[in-house]
């Protein structure tokens, strides 16, 4: 009976310290003209946490620049993590190299991560979440939310899902010990890479047999742990998306209260002007008591001195169609109080109606007469003005 695999776990190299990191990335995200990263402005700070917050979770994921080729044949400078990725199998913990690349869109869609084999290692057949390409398909990556989804939770979740089932083996070895114990390295081109076990697959928890069979107890303790890391992450989702739709809610009232501002704003300035409007108008209205209470002032004398006056003769018509169109004026102007007044006295009963009607048709005619004459007289004295200033403009052009 062949025995289950054994993955080796990988050397680890020290990594740059975090203050030689966090300047490299201060130090490409601030470029800017043609050699400019092409993230997005607003999101450059939030790559950077990003990234920082990898580096203390997993050291070994180290980022750099590097020239991606999309399958239409562009190529464009973007940020990865070239590192591993620890996974736990049958009590060890071993590595997987990974490279995870920050494409264009990201923050606000996910990764593009791959398994990043050696020499001697070959992707599992078949695999539930990496493709014959290493490209990796996991519940997070589909699932990705921004802006709560980070690449520290990515992580996680693909040391989870490698633990449950490893997506690299060794090609076959003809070498004796074909199985190098957990504390071995193996090398590929001057750099270390984690030895992944052949491709052996183990066999089910469930059976036991006579010689190789596994402890039921462990196999329950392991299947409970995985079912309560797969809830876990599945309530993590679930948190992910309602923190979602809550900011979702509150940059909707954010908008809502934007709006009202403006509102406000417009209203105050609306307020001040108006203010400045009527202020303008009291200095007028000031003025002219000024002037009116100096003209009383000025006038008073003469009024005591002159004692009664009479309203009839204090003014005097300078020609006879003003003396015309002042009679009518008042005339109907006196009509339309006599009847106000019979309104007034059939509303009390004072009077019969027919008297009514007939004293009120009696005085619209009359009243019709005055006003056509007084019509008739502004029209004429138009007329005399307009000749008037004829004959002084025809004077002007003859002298």
């Amino acid at each position: 009976m062949v025995p289950p695999p054994q993955p080796a776990a990988a050397s680890i190299h020290s990594p740059p310290s975090p203050q030689y990191t966090q300047q490299f990335l201060s130090n490409v995200l601030s470029q800017r003209g043609p050699s400019s990263l092409p993230y997005s402005e607003d999101v450059k700070w939030l790559i950077r946490q990003h990234l920082v917050s990898l580096i203390d979770t997993c050291p070994s994921l180290q980022p750099r620049t590097a020239t991606f080729i999309h399958n239409d044949g562009r190529t464009v400078n973007l940020l990865q993590s070239n590192g591993t990725v620890p996974m736990v199998y049958l009590d060890a913990t071993y590595n997987i190299p990974v490279i995870i690349w920050l494409m264009e869109s990201y923050p606000r869609q996910s990764p593009l991560v791959f398994v990043n084999p050696t020499r001697d290692m070959v992707i599992k057949d078949s695999h539930p979440f990496v493709n014959s390409s290493g490209i990796v398909s996991i519940p997070y990556l589909t699932n990705w939310v921004y802006p709560s989804s980070n690449l520290v939770e990515l992580t996680r979740n693909l040391s989870h899902f490698f633990s449950r089932d490893p997506p690299l083996y060794t090609r076959r070895n003809p070498n004796p010990n074909p199985h190098p114990p957990p504390g071995t390295s193996f090398s590929s081109s001057g750099s270390t890479r984690p030895a992944i076990p052949p491709r052996v697959y183990p066999p089910s928890p469930y059976v036991s047999g006579s010689g190789g069979g596994r402890d039921p107890s462990e196999v329950f303790k392991r299947d409970a742990i995985d079912d309560l890391v797969v809830k876990l992450h599945s309530d993590i989702e679930g948190l992910g998306k309602a923190r979602e739709a809550d900011m979702e809610g509150l940059f909707s009232a954010q908008g809502v209260l934007r709006c009202r501002e403006e509102e406000l704003r417009r209203g105050v300035k609306e307020m001040l002007d108006e203010k400045e409007g009527l202020e303008q108008q009291l200095q007028m209205v000031l003025m002219n008591a000024d002037v009116l209470e100096g003209w009383v002032r000025d006038n008073e004398a003469k009024v005591k001195k002159i004692g009664n006056v009479n309203v009839d003769v204090a003014f005097e018509l300078c020609d006879s169609l003003s003396k015309q169109i002042l009679d009518c004026t008042a005339s109907d102007l006196a009509m339309e109080d006599v009847i106000y007044s019979l309104d007034k006295a059939i509303q009390e009963g004072a009077i019969p109606f027919d008297q009514y009607l007939r004293n009120v048709r009696l005085l619209s005619r009359e009243q019709f007469i005055h006003r056509a004459t007084a019509s008739k007289v502004k029209a004429s004295q138009m007329q005399a003005q307009v000749s008037h200033m004829a004959s002084r403009l025809s004077q002007y052009a003859l002298s």
